[in-house]
């Protein structure tokens, strides 16, 4: 993998996105992310404000 270009949550398949320069694509499943590994309301609420406000935190806690 090359350079990242973009990070972007799609509310559309509730994936975290990454593109980068050489055409790989990275679709991270929020859903199965957050259950497994968010174990109370406070942490999914963490993870659902990273998602809206930090995607690319959210995909390097991934």
């Amino acid at each position: 993998m090359k350079k990242l270009l973009s990070c972007e949550f799609n509310m559309n398949t509730a994936c975290v996105e990454l593109k980068y320069e050489d055409g790989t694509l990275i679709s991270i499943d929020c859903i199965a992310v957050e259950n497994e590994v968010a174990r109370n309301m406070y942490e999914q609420s963490e993870l659902d404000y990273m998602i809206y406000n930090d995607p690319i935190g959210y995909a390097e806690l991934y």
